[in-house]
Parts: C-alpha cells; structure tokens; sequence
C-alpha cells in the first residue's frame, strides 16, 4: 500500500545581503495553519528604495494572470520563484537576476489568502513580510564560514601532531623491542658457545 504523502510548510528568513551584478533570492513564504483547508492565494510585492519614504507597487502575483510586474526597474529583472501550478500560493519568493545599487532598500511581501470552509463560508487573511536588502559590490563572509575555516585548520595542526607523536611513539616501541630482542639472541648465542666449549674441553680431557 502506498499512501500520499504531501510536504510540509516552513516558515525561514530570507538573505538580506545581496552583491551588485549577480542574482538574488528574496524569500517570502507564508504557510496555512491548517493544511487540509481549501484557500487561494494572492501576493503583491512593494519597494520602498533607500533614501525615499513612499512604496511603490513593483509586481503582482496570482494563480491566473502569473507574473505581473508594474516597476520599470524590475522589467526584465524579476523571476518567479515561489509556489507554481496551485491556487493556494505559500511560498511567494522571488529573484532578482541582476541587482544593481537601486535595488537596494525595504521589500514588503502581501500575502492576500482566502479560505473556504463548509456551508459556502470564507474568511480573508492579509499578511504582510517586511525584507530589508542591502547591495555590496563584494560578498561578505558570514562570522560562522570564518570560525569554521579557523577550526578546521586548527583540527588539522593537532591530528598532525597527534599522528607525528604516534609515529614517534611506535618507532621508539619497535626499537626498544627490537633491541631486547638482539640482547636476547646475543645471551642464547654466548650461551650456547659456552657450552660448546665445555662440552669440546671434556672431550680433549677424556682422551
């Protein structure tokens, strides 16, 4: 038996640093609370750039008309990213494929959800997200990438000396047994040169 299996919905954090001349990813996800009632879904996406004070409308986003971007900054510029082929959109994300330095400033995410439920009842949802992107000429590395980096190398010092100190450890084991051994053979030989001695003088006596 096979059952169907549906994904979850989680709720994460978009990028807020993006660098000049490359694309970037502005999440904006928005899940149901409970997943086995029917809605649809509709987003708007605003831009307030830095310095101004106003938004301004910059693309709209439903299951019939698509994509619809209302921004001459964003022409050309703006990718889909988010849920496709159902009505009850969740996540709205979308790229930017080449950002520039007017890209930069406050993006808010609308999430318009209506939700029917028995006896021809609905009820509408409006959620705003906030996104604050700022535009680098050069990507910045993250304190967590640089602790790591820094940890690895010092793993790496400390298992070389720990290998270093091993090796050292079992040469100086295989010498020192080696030694005992060749002492040990060298007693067993005078020994047994001793006896031969002994055992050739009674013979010279005897005769």
């Amino acid at each position: 038996m096979v059952t169907l299996c549906q994904g979850g919905c989680v709720e994460v954090d978009s990028y807020t640093e993006a660098v000049a001349g490359n694309s970037f990813q502005i999440l904006c996800i928005s899940c149901k609370k409970r997943s086995e009632t029917e809605a649809e879904a509709f987003t708007e996406w605003f831009f307030k750039q830095k310095g101004e004070e106003e938004y301004v409308k910059i693309l709209r986003y439903d299951p019939d008309e698509r994509l619809n971007v209302m921004d001459p900054r964003f022409e050309g510029l703006v990718h889909w990213n988010g849920t496709k082929n159902i009505r009850d959109l969740q996540d709205l994300s979308i790229f930017i494929l080449n950002v520039t330095f007017d890209h930069m400033g406050e993006y808010v995410c609308t999430v318009n959800r209506t939700l029917f439920f028995a006896a021809e009842f609905t009820h509408n949802i409006m959620v705003n997200k906030t996104i604050h992107v700022t535009v680098v000429e050069k990507q910045n590395r993250e304190m967590a990438s640089i602790v790591s980096e820094i940890m690895m190398y010092v793993l790496i010092v400390v298992l070389t000396i720990w290998l270093v100190a091993e090796m050292v450890y079992c040469y100086k084991k295989i010498a020192a047994a080696t030694e005992a051994a060749a002492q040990e053979n060298a007693s067993e030989y005078l020994a047994i040169t001793s006896e031969s001695k002994e055992n050739c003088t009674g013979v010279q006596v005897a005769e």
